[in-house]
């Protein structure tokens, strides 16, 4: 009985110590976050760790992009599509190329025009920023 009563403080330390390790090698995976004017943003999505970091930090941003294509053989993640996002007045906030399927984006509260580019064509979103909601755009480009 007394052996017991000690596993379970050792159980409890152990399944701490679990989780604490598994939400560092999430952190871990994230790609670096960078700025451009007063902006933080990252991107990419490469691989199963770091996507699953990604989409753990999504909640974090008021903006999340996404990129895909589709073709015969389905839906498949892209990368290096290029990205602007422009202010209600027209002005360049945000001007990069996503590294992977994802971009994530800490933008000011206010109305945006975000413009993807993949295969030479253009999609263009009206977005709106603001404290009480998270927006989640998905941009499809046929292949």
């Amino acid at each position: 009985m007394k052996h017991a009563s000690m596993m379970k403080p050792l159980l409890t330390v152990l399944a701490l110590a679990a989780c604490t390790q598994y939400a560092f090698a999430a952190t871990d995976s994230l790609p670096p976050v960078q700025h451009q004017g007063d902006i933080a943003f990252l991107s990419g999505g490469i691989g199963l760790s770091e996507s699953t970091a990604i989409k753990d930090a999504m909640h974090r941003y008021p903006l999340t992009i996404e990129f895909a294509g589709t073709g015969h053989s389905g839906n498949v993640y892209l990368a290096n599509v290029p990205v602007e996002i422009y202010d209600l007045h027209g002005h360049t906030v945000l001007k990069t190329t996503a590294a992977g399927p994802f971009l994530l984006a800490s933008l000011p509260d206010g109305q945006y025009r975000v413009t993807a580019r993949y295969n030479g064509k253009d999609e263009s979103r009206e977005v709106q920023i603001s404290p009480s909601a998270h927006v989640h755009e998905f941009y499809l480009w046929s292949m």
